[in-house]
C-alpha cells in the first residue's frame, strides 16, 4: 500500500529552524510534483512551496527566503527546510506527492500532516 509518511515536526522558538521529511512508503516508480501545504484551524489549507519532477521550486510569497523544498528522488522523499521560523508560520504541514504507481497510472497522496508550533 501507497503512503506517504511525514515526520520532523515540532515545537521550536521564533527564529528557529525545523526541517519536515516526506517519505512515500510502497512499491512505486517514482514521484512527478510534490508540494507542502499548511492549515491552521479555521482556515484554508494554504499552498507553501511545490517541486516539480525537474527540482523546479515555487515558494508563497510568505515563506519566499525562509523555507526550502527539496526532494532526494532515490529515496522518494521530500523536504521542507524551515529558517528564522515566525509565530504566523504555526500549523499543521501536509505533503501532497503524485506518485507514479506500478500499473503506470498517477495518483495524488496526502501525508498525514505533523504540527509545527513556532513560540514567541
Amino acid at each position: 500500500q501507497v503512503q506517504l509518511v511525514e515526520s520532523g515536526g515540532g515545537l521550536v522558538q521564533a527564529g528557529g529552524s525545523l526541517t519536515l521529511s516526506c517519505a512515500a512508503s510502497g512499491i512505486i516508480l517514482g514521484i512527478n510534483a510534490a508540494d507542502w501545504y499548511r492549515q491552521v484551524p479555521g482556515k484554508q489549507r494554504e499552498l507553501v512551496a511545490r517541486i516539480s519532477s525537474g527540482g523546479t521550486a515555487d515558494y508563497a510569497d510568505s515563506v519566499k527566503g525562509r523555507f526550502t523544498i527539496s526532494r532526494d528522488n532515490a529515496k522518494n522523499t521530500m523536504y521542507l527546510q524551515m529558517n528564522n521560523l515566525r509565530p504566523e508560520d504555526t500549523a499543521v504541514y501536509y505533503c501532497n506527492a503524485i506518485i507514479r504507481l506500478l500499473n503506470l497510472r498517477q495518483s495524488s497522496y496526502w501525508g498525514q500532516g505533523t504540527q509545527v508550533t513556532v513560540s514567541s
